[in-house]
């Protein structure tokens, strides 16, 4: 059971199709502050971001949230948000670790609850989720990441291809993932796996190395902002 969570947004301002998004102006505040503020309002744990840049520290500390500066030279966000935990808890209090992506600011934060509540299976390593996709241009979208469910939730293959083949319901990944403390420790040990390079996914990482992963389903996608024309829609849908 998780009995003490921690949400940590890692956040660095060079990514490689939309540099500067954490500080995207949506509506009067920049993008990683909304996510911040949807963490915060899920009510479930601290909310801290874990930054590559003194810029967002800045603009956190600013809105009066709470962030930590990690290694701007960290390979992934995992990375990233494993440095910080040991940054902020080095006696090891939290036992569960909310990995949410800096880059959903329309994030329903009830959501996260659903991801959290997996872990409530001892047998459950990790914790994710997905919705049924019912846009058509989505089922071939290599940029939509499909996950592969068994009958009783347990993730079994993520692809940026239309996976599996044949009639019937296919699921959007969400990026937002649940670990507990040992798992994510040992998670980030482990070296980069022959199909998490193939898909660029690192999800697959943990799949490989036989870590279970399971997947609920929600009825809410958040816009995930790694584009102008995302961040286009973004700003239409919180200005409405």
């Amino acid at each position: 059971m998780a009995v003490n969570p921690i949400l940590l947004i890692p956040s660095r301002m060079s990514a490689t199709r939309l540099p500067g998004k954490p500080l995207a102006i949506i509506g009067s505040d920049p993008m990683i502050v909304h996510v911040w503020r949807r963490a915060v309002e899920a009510g479930i744990g601290e909310v801290v971001v874990a930054c590559a840049d003194q810029v967002i520290v800045d603009t956190i500390t600013k809105a009066g949230g709470k962030a930590v500066m990690t290694d701007p030279n960290l390979p992934s966000g995992s990375d990233r948000i494993w440095q910080a935990l040991e940054c902020l808890d080095p006696y090891q209090k939290h036992d569960v670790i909310i990995n949410l992506q800096g880059d959903m600011p329309t994030l329903n934060p009830a959501i996260i609850q659903k991801a959290l509540a997996l872990l409530d299976n001892p047998k459950t390593d990790i914790g994710t989720l997905a919705a049924v996709i019912t846009d058509e241009r989505e089922k071939t979208d290599s940029a939509v990441v499909k996950v592969v469910r068994s009958a009783d939730g347990r993730a079994l293959y993520f692809s940026r291809a239309t996976v599996p083949v044949g009639e019937g319901i296919l699921y959007h990944h969400i990026g937002l993932y649940t670990y507990r403390r040992h798992i994510l420790q040992q998670f980030v040990s482990l070296p980069p796996s022959v199909l998490e390079k193939r898909e660029k996914l690192e999800q697959l990482r943990a799949l490989e190395a036989g870590m279970r992963i399971d997947v609920a389903v929600v009825d809410t996608v958040p816009l995930g902002v790694d584009t102008p024309d995302t961040l286009k829609k973004a700003r239409e849908i919180l200005c409405r």
